[in-house]
């Protein structure tokens, strides 16, 4: 009788096989205390084989970045339906946000934790995911500004004047830089709280930062007080 033989597995396929269990073993140990043995035994196959597929631990981990990355744009992208205002816009994009971080714990630490404290080459990639988001968050608060902008200044109240609430571009790209930033914070918080919701990080951050910039954006903005 003949050998009975198996069916090969896609390389795509066992990359991707691979790479999720990287991902588990980064995100928890770390990537120094992570060894390819484990992330063989953990995926099944033979360390040789993650080799021959990945090269080496760092340019293993490149990948699990790059993925993770580019998953985590994704899921922030498709939450967000477009035409909707610029609230509910920014809430879903919110909510894709913490709910794509909660299901993918270790996709998340990986990003948000180890690449950014391993080397130059690792921060560079999650420097680009986030610019990526950056940008379309800075694109999410011009809208509001021009949504806001004709309210501000047609319905002001009687003997009051506003302030023209279009705002320049480097205010807007700090107030973009500072919500991904408490976002990101709050994500590794909701992380480790029990009880934490993706829906209340995400309505805790709207609560913090839309009462904010919904002042800013109707032409009452914040003004330190005058020096003595």
């Amino acid at each position: 009788m003949g050998s009975v033989k198996t069916k090969r597995m896609p390389r795509a396929v066992r990359e991707q096989q691979m790479l999720d269990a990287a991902v588990r073993i980064f995100g928890r140990r770390g990537y120094t205390a992570a060894s390819m043995d484990e992330i063989a035994e953990l995926a099944g196959v033979s360390k040789p084989l993650v080799y021959l597929y990945l090269n080496s631990k760092e340019d293993l981990f490149t990948a699990c970045i790059r993925r993770e990355a580019s998953a985590l744009t994704a899921a922030v992208r498709s939450g967000v339906r477009p035409g909707l205002p610029a609230d509910r816009q920014l809430w879903e994009g919110l909510c894709a946000f913490f709910t794509h971080t909660a299901r993918n714990p270790e996709g998340w630490t990986v990003l948000h934790l180890q690449a950014r404290t391993h080397g130059e080459p690792f921060a560079a990639e999650v420097d680009a995911m986030r610019e990526g988001i950056v940008a379309f968050v800075t694109q999410l608060i011009d809208v509001a500004a021009r949504e806001a902008r004709p309210q501000a200044l047609g319905c002001a109240r009687p003997g009051r004047h506003p302030q023209d609430p279009e705002l320049p571009e480097r205010e807007t790209a700090g107030l973009a830089e500072a919500l991904v930033g408490a976002a990101e914070s709050l994500a590794a918080w909701a992380n480790t709280t029990p009880g934490v919701s993706a829906g209340q990080a995400a309505a805790t951050l709207m609560n913090f930062a839309w009462a904010g910039l919904g002042n800013l954006m109707e032409g009452r903005p914040w003004s330190p007080p005058d020096h003595d």
